[in-house]
């Protein structure tokens, strides 16, 4: 059943990525047992026991019962109801919101007789839900404690009554109160016994929560809502949504699962080789190895709050444990004897840091609430050992990043406290009327005495969700004090990275350090911004670097804070050179319940500190040619520098001579993405406030009375006295705008990438990046689609809408520019100058028309008529998660035999076909799916002793399940397993996408036709083709031009764009990361190709023009497939470090191997041992085997 076990994972995860996996399969021993194993986030996931390891083993006298039935029944009919997070998601909200209607009530009761405050309340209530748990599970007898609090005739009754129910559950013992013997709970939880005095509706509220079935709470959600309950500042938020378990699940399987699940999978593997050869002793001890192992592992969240990543993680540890005592037990051991030598997963091995003490207290108590839960779940009605609670203490209260010796208050010279405004409250000014900062909130500025770096206890994974506070608000949100002790311990962080990046920090330092296997941790989708990205990139360049294994770039999240819809990014690394998995996030739609349902989309490779795979476009540096050319523009710090053209004349502005330079025209992103405000700012550099209140009165008390008062709280010195002026008046740009006519300006953040000429009468903002250069051709080259592919896999994304953001040190300083011919360049001009004008006349023609929608419709042309092929499309292979091409469709259909077998049966009161062996009845009748079905509906995949599934439509809508028999390998028409460069399924795929309507060759809206009118944006488009090409041809790279020209994605991410041309895009961008290490290497020789050398290059020194051609650019051909004899490794002398090791060497070999060619890949190894491992390999069903060489699953 193992082997089944394994042969049906292969199967499900040969499954096209875009149709999701099964979330069942079943394994059958024919006429003996089914064993049924889930994963519900259907991601490729682990397949578990179901409903745990104790109860998924389905024995035939087991179909007399009616639950097993109706639970068959569901697995085929409507799996999804069948997961626990959704049924208890729903009861764990209702009895949240009964505990914050109790803890509201005992407040303002305790308000008003001074009886108790929220510590004492939140204290209290903790007790109380413990022990409506206790008699749920039956620690306590069933309703003991209900039935208690229906008892009390008199409200006086409750506080003695219950405070001897708790001294007795702390000791153990008689307890009066209920009439029983009490275990020993202990713990801590119960030390202080003491119960607050409750009125009659008060002990009704707490009946009501007592009547719930605490038995079905999920505490991966419960923790949230609980620590939402108990704050009065955040209970107001109790409605709001909480983080979904699946999108922790996603991190916290990565990061601490998968590894341990691979250990396991070796460990098995091991053991069946051994069990086979008769050493039936070493066999258990590989598994008891295994257990001891797991039973010492410490994984630590070092930013806990309250606790759901801890929970999912021991739940999930408690899951692999079932597993492996499951093995234990087939193998003849005894679990009991484990058990009574301590040796299990409990809660001490999760260990904890957190701030607030109210959530450090609600972790603590969940993590046992989930213990305990699986506890009963896997052994039924047998009571854990005493004390049941244990006080380990291994969830800290303190600071996770920074240590002192202790914090003072920061006095000025006369000793009175340092105050500075408190960030967040505001007045409205009695002149302006409007919102200005209040002076009078006021907060004390503290200093840090001896910071040092936090100590982290000893653990093997860490795994966690830091808080998101970026640079720019850490010392409102933090203090000033904090913020510089924070610097001052680590100068090696830099100074604009956000405070998440602090943790991954410190973790890769432990990593590094040999202290950690494995983290994972959540951070904002500015992960990949140079400020954050700078320390990824030095743990990765370190002699002993880091490596990312995981990472998903930008993810929806819910801030388990306030339930904001947020983007964050996910990253787990670990030491060495290794390779990681991409995932990538290509559609999203709100399920109707918490969080978003994602398709994901997975790439292997090399990761880089950008969180990209493939080319490292990261890793380049920027050119001299490029650089002194390019800045974002000013940043005002106070709206009031804005004024109305209105305004602007009441200032004087056409009155008074001079003022024209010092009110200009402004734009900002918006304006030049979606309609102009048309808007002038008041400019105010060069002059002091005396000239400006001498020259410009009106200018001076404009700016006096809306500008003054908000930057008399700005922290810094400087722009507190120097009010009048911009925060950043940008003297770099301006001079390097000095004496040019116009200028290149594009938006930092942007849907689409586009470029345009302002006049040098506009003065920016700091949301453009504006690049020094007056000339079309430098327009046209930025504009084409070379720039911008460049700039999307350089660059950076933000926001809820994960816009690109254009990195000007990484998209435009590092872009090798061509090196054309005069036509070449005068072409390339011409076609930029007229896209320029072509827009701006539009725009002016129909004042309602923006760029965003002009690209918007030009991008939905070109989907639709390159709409993305499917995975089904014959003319491209599909990649499964090994990274390895598999067939097309037709081949996959002319070589898979599974729906093809001798024999057939029909399952009696079931929508699906099956095909079984000669086994079978052979005269009963058939309902075999034709090989289309196969094809349109294989959410069924059952495979086995010459066994295969196909469903009729119904079962294809309504489930996914693989179904495997014990006897052996799937059986061909042919009597073999399918070939390894062929199986089933794996280029099945749907053409159909979801979400993105761009992506699905749907017409043009009605607003989108009037927006293609009054653009022209057919003829656009082929101005924009027209450019691209001329811009290949620039770089003598016409072969690429037949591949991209015209394609969607030219100015914005196609996440489902068609093999071909990702491979083209990323030979794109492999020739222009190799053309910049050859311009590089030219400038450490003194050729420097300036783009302004008037500018960048006044003394003139000459550069060399030799005309680029694509030979000159010396791209190397594809590497030769490397003798694998060359990088051997020891063989190691452990079994199961045997299995691992010949596990990756399948994987990193290129194609099918033989036993030989694979020994050769090691020191020592014997041929015999490693086909011996590898045949086990097969039989478990973690590689295939044809003709006599080996590939893995």
């Amino acid at each position: 059943m193992l082997r089944a076990h394994g042969q049906a994972v292969a199967y499900a995860r040969a499954l096209p990525t875009t149709e999701g996996r099964p979330p069942f399969i079943i394994t059958l021993d024919v006429g003996v047992a089914l064993e049924v194993y889930s994963e519900f986030t259907q991601s490729g996931g682990a397949y578990i026991p179901y409903p745990d390891p104790r109860a998924h083993r389905i024995k035939l006298a087991d179909l007399q019962n009616d639950a097993i039935r109706q639970r068959l029944r569901a697995i085929w009919r409507d799996p999804l109801s069948l997961d626990p997070t959704r049924i208890s998601a729903k009861v764990t909200r209702d009895i949240a919101t009964r505990l914050a209607a109790l803890a509201r009530d005992l407040e303002q009761s305790g308000e008003r007789s001074k009886q108790a405050g929220p510590a004492r309340v939140a204290a209290f209530l903790m007790r109380c839900i413990f022990t409506m748990f206790a008699e749920d599970v039956g620690l306590i007898d069933n309703r003991a404690f209900t039935e208690l609090l229906e008892s009390f005739q008199d409200p006086a009754q409750f506080a003695p009554l219950v405070e001897e129910l708790w001294q007795k559950m702390n000791t153990g013992g008689f307890s009066t109160a209920i009439r029983k013997k009490l275990l020993r709970f202990n713990g801590g939880l119960f030390a202080d016994p003491s119960a607050l005095t409750l009125d009659r509706n008060q002990i009704n509220l707490l009946i009501d929560a007592a009547r719930a079935d605490w038995r079905s709470v999920e505490p991966a959600i419960f923790s949230t809502l609980l620590e939402r309950a108990l704050d009065p500042a955040e209970r107001h938020k109790l409605g709001a949504h909480y983080t979904p378990r699946a999108y922790v699940e996603r991190l916290v399987l990565p990061a601490v699962i998968e590894p341990l699940r691979a250990e396991w999978e070796n460990a098995k593997t091991a053991a069946a080789l051994l069990d086979q050869q008769g050493k039936h002793k070493k066999a258990v001890a590989a598994i008891r190895d295994f257990h001891i192992r797991l039973c010492g592992l410490r994984i630590l969240d070092p930013a806990c709050g309250s606790g759901n990543f801890l929970y999912v993680t021991l739940e999930h540890l408690k899951r692999l444990e079932g597993e492996v005592l499951d093995v234990l037990e087939q193998l003849g051991e005894a679990q009991t004897l484990l058990e009574m030598q301590g040796v299990t997963v409990d809660p001490h091995q999760f260990l904890g840091i957190e701030t607030n003490p109210r959530a450090a207290a609600i972790a603590e108590a969940v993590i046992w609430i989930g213990y305990l839960q699986w506890h009963f779940r896997a052994k039924g009605d047998i009571h854990p050992p005493e004390p049941v609670l244990r006080e380990f203490k291994n969830i800290e209260n303190r600071d996770a990043i920074l240590a002192w010796a202790r914090v003072e208050t920061q006095r000025d010279k006369d000793g009175a406290p340092v105050t500075r405004w408190d960030g967040r409250t505001f007045k409205i000014h009695p002149v302006t009327g409007e919102q200005v900062p209040d002076e009078a909130a006021r907060v004390t500025v503290e200093r840090y005495i001896g910071p040092r770096k936090a100590q982290w206890p000893e653990a093997d994974f860490v795994v966690g969700n830091p808080p998101f506070i970026g640079t720019a608000r850490m010392r409102a949100a933090l203090g000033d004090g904090y913020a510089e002790a924070l610097r001052q311990t680590y100068p090696e962080v830099p100074e604009s990275a956000d405070l998440v990046m602090y943790w991954w920090h410190r973790a890769a330092g432990l990593a590094r350090a040999g202290r950690l296997r494995r983290f994972g941790l959540i951070t904002t989708n500015s992960l990949r911004q140079t400020f954050n990205r700078r320390v990824l990139q030095h743990h990765m360049d370190q002699k002993k670097p880091i490596s990312l294994r995981y990472a998903v770039p930008d993810h929806p999240w819910v801030d388990a804070a306030d339930g904001a819809q947020v983007r964050i990014a996910m990253t787990v690394a670990e030491v060495g050179e290794l390779p990681g998995i991409l995932e990538t996030v290509i559609t999203e739609e709100d399920a109707g319940g918490e969080g978003r349902e994602v398709e994901i989309q997975r790439r292997m490779g090399k990761l880089f500190a950008d969180l990209k795979v493939g080319v490292d476009v990261a890793g380049c540096g920027s050119l001299k040619a490029c650089m002194e050319i390019s800045n974002p523009g000013v940043k005002l710090h106070g709206s009031g520098f804005i004024v109305t053209r209105q305004e602007a004349e009441s200032l004087g502005l056409g009155r008074i001579p001079g003022l024209e330079r010092h009110i200009r025209e402004y734009r900002n992103g918006r304006d030049l993405t979606q309609s102009t405000r048309d808007v002038l700012v008041i400019d105010l550099f060069g002059l002091d406030a005396d000239a400006v209140r001498d020259r410009f009165p009106e200018v001076y008390q404009w700016v006096l009375e809306r500008v003054k008062p908000e930057r008399d709280q700005n922290k810094r010195e400087t722009r507190r006295r120097n009010w009048w002026l911009f925060g950043e008046t940008n003297p770099k740009l301006r001079n390097q705008l000095a004496n040019l006519p116009r200028y290149i300006a594009t938006v930092e953040t942007s849907k689409h990438r586009f470029f345009t000429f302002l006049e040098q009468t506009i003065l920016p903002d700091n949301k453009l990046i504006n690049i020094a250069l007056e000339d079309a051709f430098s327009l046209g080259v930025l504009s084409s689609r070379l720039h911008i592919a460049w700039s999307l896999a350089a660059g950076s994304r933000l926001g809820v809408g994960n816009d690109p953001v254009y990195v000007k040190t990484r998209c435009f300083e590092t872009f090798p520019f061509p090196d054309p011919l005069d036509d070449q360049k005068a072409r390339i001009g011409d076609l930029a100058q007229r896209i320029d004008h072509y827009r701006k006349r539009q725009q002016a023609q129909h004042p309602g028309l923006t760029l965003t929608g002009i690209y918007n419709v030009l991008e939905k042309l070109r989907r639709i008529d390159h709409p993305r092929r499917a995975a089904s499309e014959n003319s491209h292979a599909a990649v499964t998660d090994n990274g390895k091409a598999t067939a097309t469709t037709e081949e996959a259909v002319a070589n898979s035999r599974l729906a093809d077998a001798t024999r057939e049966e029909t399952v009696a009161r079931s929508s699906m076909a099956i095909t079984i062996t000669e086994e079978a009845d052979a005269n009963s009748e058939a309902a075999v799916a034709n090989r289309e079905n196969v094809i349109a509906n294989s959410r069924l995949a059952v495979a086995g002793s010459g066994m295969a599934v196909a469903t009729t439509e119904e079962a294809s809508a309504n489930s996914g399940v693989a179904m495997v028999d014990s006897g052996g390998p799937v059986a061909t028409g042919e009597g073999k397993s399918p070939p390894i460069d062929r199986q089933w399924p794996s280029a099945l795929g749907s053409a159909t996408s979801h979400g993105d309507a761009m992506a699905t060759g749907e017409p043009l809206t009605p607003k989108e036709r009037t927006i293609h009118e009054e653009g022209l944006v057919s003829v656009l488009r082929t101005l924009h083709d027209e450019l691209d090409r001329a811009v290949f041809d620039a770089y003598g790279w016409g072969d690429l031009a037949e591949k991209l020209v015209g394609r969607p994605g030219a100015t914005t991410p196609w996440p489902e764009k068609p093999g071909d041309q990702t491979q083209a895009e990323e030979e794109l961008l492999q020739r222009l990361l190799d053309l910049n290490h050859q311009r590089a290497a030219e400038e450490q020789k003194g050729i420097i190709r300036w783009l302004r050398p008037e500018y960048q290059n006044p003394q003139g020194v000459v550069a060399d023009t030799t005309t680029q051609t694509e030979a000159a650019l010396d791209i190397p051909a594809a590497a030769a497939e490397t003798d694998t004899a060359t990088a051997r490794t020891p063989w190691p002398k452990a079994l199961p470090e045997q299995v691992k090791a010949l596990r990756a060497a399948l994987d990193r070999h290129p194609g099918p191997a033989t036993p030989q060619q694979l020994a050769r890949t090691f020191k020592n190894a014997q041929t015999k041992r490693v086909a011996e491992i590898l045949d086990t390999l097969v039989a478990m069903g973690q590689a295939r085997e044809e003709g006599g060489r080996y590939a893995g699953a």
